[in-house]
């Protein structure tokens, strides 16, 4: 499954009356060799959910900033396709950090994320310079 398959985000009344996205695909950054082994068992519990208490997510138009600060330069990397209506912990949309474009909100997971939640892979190579670009530039 390539990214042509990411559909535009819809928007619905969240948590104190606010609109966020509700996107048909959510991605998860890991590397190749944590997906294989998450495939083994019933889901995936990456180290931020012990730490902060949620796993991470990103829209496809946002992936490329976690990307380049957990990642830059490595070529190992993933995009798990997960669909949020198979989620068994809710998803809150919150801020990144400060460097993000301002008012963006990223999708959180707040528990572990259901290996069956995810229904594609793909490959996600930086760039000659190690940095990852947006993924509408790479359709």
């Amino acid at each position: 499954m390539g990214v042509s398959c990411f559909t535009s985000a819809v928007l619905r009344v969240g948590q104190a009356g606010r609109m966020e996205p509700s996107p048909s695909v959510l991605l998860h950054l890991c590397t190749a060799d944590v997906w294989r082994s998450a495939q083994s068992a019933a889901d995936l519990r990456p180290e931020s959910l012990a730490d902060v208490g949620f796993v991470h997510l990103s829209t496809p138009e946002q992936v490329h900033l976690p990307a380049n600060r957990l990642y830059a330069g490595h070529t190992d990397v993933v995009l798990l396709h997960v669909d949020p209506t198979r989620l068994d912990s809710p998803v809150r949309w919150e801020p990144g950090v400060t460097t993000d474009p301002e008012s963006m909100v990223f999708p959180h997971l707040y528990g572990p994320l259901p290996t069956g939640a995810v229904i594609g892979m793909t490959p996600y190579r930086p760039g000659p310079d190690g940095l990852f670009t947006p993924l509408q530039d790479l359709m």
